[in-house]
């Protein structure tokens, strides 16, 4: 009896402990917690999408509450890894910059759903990003080359409320006159090249190893990278390309685009972008560098950057003119000049 008396004691103390604690909900039970392991920055950021959830690898380079910069990179469906000069820049500068995969790419989740495919869905992506990231409009600077200066335009469309600045590199803002100019291109080949391309073309046989090599010799090495050897970074990115999405948006080659992306033009939505917007352009582009002068006409607060040595890739080619160019841009915008 005296035992079962004692039990019943411990029993009422315990009970009464647990009272005056406040009860775990399941939330916080199996909330993340912190294991304090470093992982270098990088953050797989989950994304929602109409057909199901997947994740997006994301690399943070330093800390700067008043300078973020995420980077979007081209295709689509290409990588971060050509972007990856940027970390020779600007961490010396103070600025933190964000590198990031997006969905479809090498290191991100890669779902074979046809459907995910368009650029609304890529913008709403963007955001989701931006929000898992803690980027706002006091330091949040979107930059985008190629296909990533498309989608950068895009998401400014929507949502540049959120944004302090805008830096679209070597992307014009119609895909009809990108294919228009890669004709003009193409008419200052050699005659001989030209019809050898044609006859792949006409066979459809894009892939074909010597189709793919007379592009890389005659062309890339003209307008897309016109470094004698084309850096580590580059080529890694090239590697790891998802063919799949970038043809089906963008089309079989440089010379025949025919994807999803094929009537897209925001020629007459460019003054609708406010926000400081920087546009660069090179000499030997495979986008019009004139055009991209226009374009930062458009904007009320636009500017131009031209590189007179680079080409499409004129982070790596012509690089001191275009670092130059955008650390200053992105420190007047901060200046508030």
């Amino acid at each position: 009896m005296k035992k079962l008396l004692i039990l019943l004691v411990i029993a009422c103390t315990l009970s009464l402990y647990s009272c005056q604690q406040k009860s775990p909900t399941v939330a916080t039970y199996f909330a993340p917690v912190d294991s304090g392991v470093q992982v270098a920055g990088i953050k797989m950021v989950t994304i929602e999408t109409p057909v199901g959830k997947f994740k997006v690898w994301t690399k943070r380079i330093g800390t700067n509450p008043r300078i973020k910069i995420l980077l979007l990179h081209g295709g689509p469906a290409f990588t971060h890894e050509y972007l990856e000069c940027f970390e020779s820049f600007f961490p010396k500068e103070g600025f933190e910059m964000i590198e990031y995969d997006q969905l479809g790419s090498y290191y991100s989740d890669q779902p074979r759903d046809s459907s995910l495919w368009t650029t609304p869905r890529f913008v709403e992506e963007v955001e989701q990003v931006r929000k898992a990231l803690n980027l706002d409009s006091t330091n949040f600077y979107l930059f985008g080359n190629s296909w990533g200066g498309l989608l950068a335009m895009e998401y400014a469309l929507k949502y540049q409320k959120n944004l302090k600045g805008l830096i679209i590199s070597n992307m014009v803002a119609s895909i009809p006159a990108y294919e228009k100019y890669n004709g003009v291109l193409r008419s200052q080949m050699r005659k001989s090249l030209v019809d050898s391309l044609q006859g792949y073309e006409a066979k459809g046989m894009y892939k074909d190893s010597t189709y793919q090599a007379l592009m890389f010799k005659e062309y890339y090495h003209a307008h897309l990278c016109r470094l004698a050897e084309w850096p580590d970074p580059v080529l890694r990115a090239f590697k790891h390309v998802n063919d799949e999405i970038y043809v089906m948006m963008q089309g079989p080659s440089e010379f025949k685009t025919g994807g999803r992306l094929l009537h897209w033009d925001r020629s007459k939505d460019l003054g609708k972008i406010t926000v400081p917007t920087l546009c660069v352009g090179a000499k030997y582009d495979t986008m019009d560098p004139n055009y991209m002068k226009w374009m930062s006409t458009q904007m009320p607060k636009g500017h131009y950057l031209y590189c007179p040595n680079g080409s499409h890739l004129a982070m790596w080619d012509d690089q001191q003119v275009y670092m130059d160019g955008v650390i200053k841009f992105i420190k007047d915008v901060d200046e508030g000049k």
